[in-house]
């Protein structure tokens, strides 16, 4: 019920972002999602792609601090207030959520989400049915 993503710690400074793009580049590997984070001194590069272990092996070779992750993703109509509708549901059950973006991709929208509480999350999605979307999902709608 969860997706395969990268977090990446990237220094701040020029070109740090570029050899991490290039890397995955080089590897035949499509970039589905990404965001980035940032702080004074370094930011937080989440990717979600076709090939992740791929990817990830890939960077670790290359030295670059990477870590696989194990996220959730649901799918939502397109319609305004469906990510809110879903955000509720795990707050409503006192789940935080850790951290989020969303993208549409298909004509679907994609809300990712890290919880601190993997077991009651996917209790959660199954008692409201959502529905998750799986890394051969995302791979076909891209």
């Amino acid at each position: 019920m969860t997706i395969k993503q990268l977090s990446i710690f990237l220094e701040n400074k020029s070109g740090t972002l570029v050899k991490v793009l290039d890397l995955i580049k080089q590897s035949q590997i499509q970039l589905i999602a990404m965001t980035i984070a940032d702080t004074a001194e370094y930011g937080i590069c989440r990717i979600l792609c076709s090939e992740p272990t791929k990817a990830y092996q890939e960077l670790k070779n290359a030295g670059v601090a990477v870590a696989l992750t194990d996220v959730f993703a649901i799918e939502l109509d397109n319609e305004p207030g469906r990510g809110a509708d879903a955000i509720k549901a795990f707050s409503d059950n006192g789940i935080s959520i850790a951290y989020l973006y969303s993208f549409l991709v298909g004509g679907k929208g994609i809300l990712v989400f890290r919880t601190d509480n993997n077991e009651q999350a996917r209790e959660v999605i199954i008692l409201n049915n959502l529905k998750f979307v799986t890394e051969d999902q995302l791979t076909t709608w891209a």
